[in-house]
């Protein structure tokens, strides 16, 4: 009966993610006809430019499955409250990890049991920014700002995991985990977490095999459907939302600026390298820094794609959660910042 109901709610997730992608096409081609093959073209080729980026992270989380490693993993998310999230938030704000890559990862520690304070201090930080990334930032927005960026991302990442220990210690947020969500993208808490011994030549073993190749699939299927989703959404906000609109609006030193950038940073879905030459210009079109960095931090952790792939993964109060907590620390921190941004 358990495999039967599994199988059922992988069907109707199927379903809804997939007649969701095809209707969207569809309004597109009745109320915008000439958006519709800019749309498959913006879709098809933002897929293609993070497959490299979709393929690492579906070999790691399935050779994480194979070799035992993400028992391992676990088991350092699950130390001491403050120092587990402490090296949660660092550890996101460093790791080389985009928004979605992390997700299979993320789905594998919470069906593991890890406590869900670190986890969320993790998803917080970990798109915000990254090795390459701050390279690239450093070129092109400056030091001074790209410093800034990775104490706000560690920082979002402090601020979510301290809120989530003290709402989970009072009783909040039980079974985060949706339970298709369970069952596609992670074991139980007792596979996970069992003594089995880390084999990293985990192909001469048949179960390890199978482990490797089924940890896979379900990782890639669930990425597939659900960021081109992502990316078909995305394509309607470049054709739809001009940049300049946004800057001479969350220009100037108006009390508003922060305040408003984030809130318009939540739906435009822009990823991290994506916003560095749009943040740059507006920029320089008069938007203050605390207002950019806003921006950047909304952007990254509560824009409607990343939301989405958080609400098919998390049950409805943690995916509130995560959404409240994103927007309080792009706000705390964007005010927080904005003196050594202007100084």
């Amino acid at each position: 009966m358990t495999a039967i109901t599994n199988s059922s709610q992988r069907i109707r997730g199927f379903d809804r993610v997939i007649l969701a992608i095809l209707g969207m096409f569809a309004l597109i081609a009745i109320v915008a006809f000439d958006q519709l093959w800019p749309s498959i073209i913006f879709t098809s080729g933002a897929m293609l430019s993070i497959l490299p980026f979709l393929a690492a992270s579906i070999l790691i989380a399935g050779a994480a499955k194979a070799t035992s490693l993400d028992g391992q993993i676990a088991r350092v998310f699950s130390g001491h409250p403050v120092k587990s999230i402490v090296l949660a938030a660092a550890f996101g704000a460093t790791a080389p990890f985009c928004s979605c890559g992390v997700i299979p990862i993320i789905a594998a520690l919470l069906a593991a049991g890890v406590p869900l304070a670190p986890v969320m201090a993790f998803w917080l930080s970990s798109p915000l920014m990254s090795p390459s990334m701050f390279l690239l930032m450093s070129s092109v927005m400056g030091l001074e700002f790209t410093i800034a960026k990775l104490i706000a991302a560690i920082g979002m990442g402090l601020i979510g995991g301290f809120i989530t220990h003290v709402i989970v210690r009072k009783g909040g947020f039980p079974n985060p985990l949706r339970g298709a969500a369970a069952s596609c993208c992670g074991p139980s808490a007792n596979s996970v977490l069992s003594d089995k011994s880390v084999d990293l030549k985990f192909w001469r073993k048949p179960d390890r095999r199978e482990a490797f190749m089924s940890t896979s699939c379900e990782s890639a299927w669930f990425l597939f459907r659900w960021m081109t989703l992502a990316f078909l959404v995305e394509s309607l906000m470049v054709a739809y939302v001009p940049a300049d609109a946004i800057s001479q609006s969350l220009g100037g030193g108006s009390w508003w600026a922060i305040p408003a950038s984030v809130l318009v940073g939540m739906p435009a879905y822009l990823n991290g390298f994506a916003a560095i030459p749009t943040v740059s210009t507006m920029m320089e079109m008069g938007m203050v820094p605390g207002a950019a960095m806003g921006f950047m931090l909304a952007g990254g952790v509560s824009s409607i794609p990343a939301a989405m792939a958080v609400y098919a993964l998390v049950n409805r109060s943690v995916f509130i959660g995560y959404i409240v907590l994103g927007v309080f620390g792009s706000l705390v921190l964007s005010y927080a910042l904005q003196p050594f941004l202007l100084g």
